[in-house]
């Protein structure tokens, strides 16, 4: 037997199981980790994915939404082609809560609001010239807004070598690398954002500082409100 052949036949490991915070059999709630793709890319070497493991493990598994590769955070996967549709809808109608947690350059002085919460509304369009980024863009780009409020670091949380702010933030659209370019636009990148940090903000942090910590919904087959948090270890 040839040594192609052989290695045809040698079975690959099994891929680790994706942590699931919640599981039934119309939907789960993923951990996706951070720098780790959230549905397949483009040749065999960007198969592995969230969604592409899920469906190892749950073989009806179907993504729903999707998380940059470098941010951290939740997931939720239909598993059925009904729920599927019904979950698409709710976030393309935006009923589905969505709240993540980020850590920026610079200090960020609070809104003048009395609810604590501002809002970043500059559309955005994809940047052709330098791909993958995107920009913000007055004239044809798509509206795209924000919410973001100061939020205070928990005990024990890490400290970085430049100011920093922790915010919480709440996109009202869904827009790719939305939350990264509306805050870079306001001179706060994120820390450790390979992409939108430069200098002493790219080196500030080993990782993208981001993640979607909050996910809530109306289940679409109970009816029962679904809510979900996963604090980020940063």
């Amino acid at each position: 037997m040839s040594t192609e052949a052989a290695s045809a036949n040698v079975a690959l490991p099994r891929p680790t199981r994706p942590k699931a915070l919640y599981e039934d059999k119309y939907l789960l709630v993923l951990v996706k980790p951070h720098e780790f793709l959230s549905v397949p890319g483009r040749g065999e070497d960007k198969l592995d994915s969230l969604a592409w493991r899920a469906q190892q493990y749950w073989r009806n598994a179907r993504i729903v939404h999707r998380l940059d590769m470098s941010t951290s955070g939740l997931l939720v996967l239909a598993r059925s082609a009904q729920v599927h549709r019904q979950l698409s809808i709710a976030f393309a109608e935006r009923r589905v809560h969505k709240r993540y947690v980020a850590v920026v350059a610079g200090a960020m002085a609070p809104p003048a609001t009395a609810d604590g919460w501002g809002v970043i509304d500059k559309p955005l369009a994809f940047d052709w010239e330098r791909r993958p980024l995107h920009i913000v863009d007055h004239d044809n780009g798509k509206p795209s807004q924000t919410r973001w409020r100061i939020a205070l670091p928990p005990v024990g949380a890490p400290t970085y070598a430049i100011p920093h702010t922790r915010l919480e933030l709440e996109p009202v659209t869904g827009r790719t690398h939305q939350l990264r370019v509306h805050l870079q636009s306001m001179g706060h990148p994120i820390l450790g954002d390979p992409l939108y940090a430069q200098d002493a903000a790219l080196r500030a942090a080993p990782r993208l500082l981001l993640h979607a910590r909050e996910l809530g919904f109306t289940h679409p087959i109970t009816g029962e409100e679904m809510f979900f948090e996963l604090p980020p270890d940063f």
